[in-house]
C-alpha cells in the first residue's frame, strides 16, 4: 500500500494566483473535495502554527455527509511551499479518530501535506501536492480524491 499519494500539475496561470487558492477561503471552497463534493466551510488561518477548518460535503445522492478537516500549518514559503499536517476533525475543528466518522479503521490521523510551487513559463506554474501517510485500504479513493480536487483547480484558471 501506498505510504504517500502525490499529484503534479501545470497551471495557466501565474504563481502568485496559484498560491492564493490555498490562502483565499473562497477560492478554497471551489476546489476543496471530490468531484460532486462542495466545500460549505473554509475558515483559513494561514500563518505558521494557525489552523484551518475546511469541510467537504457529499452530493444527496451520495449521502449528503459533510466531513470536515483541519490543517495546521507548520512550514511556509511565499510562493514556493506550504507544508501543513491534517486531520480529520468535528464541525468545530477539534481532531477526531477518522473511524468515528465512519472511515476505516486503516485511515491515517495525521496526514503530513507539502505543497511546492515552481514558475515553468510566463503564467504557467507547476504545483505538487504530495500527502505522506499510510492511506490503507482506500489508497486508491485518496489518489483519485485529490486528482479531482486538482481538476476543480484547474478549472478556476480556465
Amino acid at each position: 500500500m501506498a505510504k504517500q499519494i502525490e499529484v503534479t500539475r501545470i497551471f495557466n496561470a501565474p504563481i502568485e494566483m496559484v498560491w492564493k487558492i490555498w490562502t483565499d477561503p473562497e477560492l478554497v471552497k471551489r476546489w476543496w473535495g471530490p468531484k460532486h463534493y462542495i466545500s460549505p466551510v473554509a475558515r483559513i488561518d494561514f500563518r505558521i502554527g494557525g489552523q484551518s477548518l475546511v469541510s467537504m460535503k457529499a452530493p444527496p445522492e451520495m449521502g449528503g455527509q459533510e466531513f470536515f478537516s483541519i490543517w495546521e500549518y507548520v512550514k511556509i514559503v511565499p510562493l514556493k511551499t506550504i507544508e501543513f499536517i491534517q486531520n480529520l476533525a468535528d464541525k468545530n475543528g477539534n481532531k477526531t479518530d477518522p473511524a468515528k466518522l465512519g472511515m476505516p479503521s486503516d485511515f491515517p490521523l495525521d496526514i503530513k501535506t507539502v505543497v511546492t510551487f515552481k514558475e515553468v513559463a510566463d503564467n504557467k506554474t507547476e504545483m505538487t501536492v504530495t500527502e505522506y501517510a499510510e492511506f490503507g485500504s482506500i489508497s486508491n479513493f485518496a489518489q483519485i480524491g485529490l486528482e479531482q480536487s486538482m481538476e476543480k483547480m484547474a478549472a478556476i484558471f480556465s
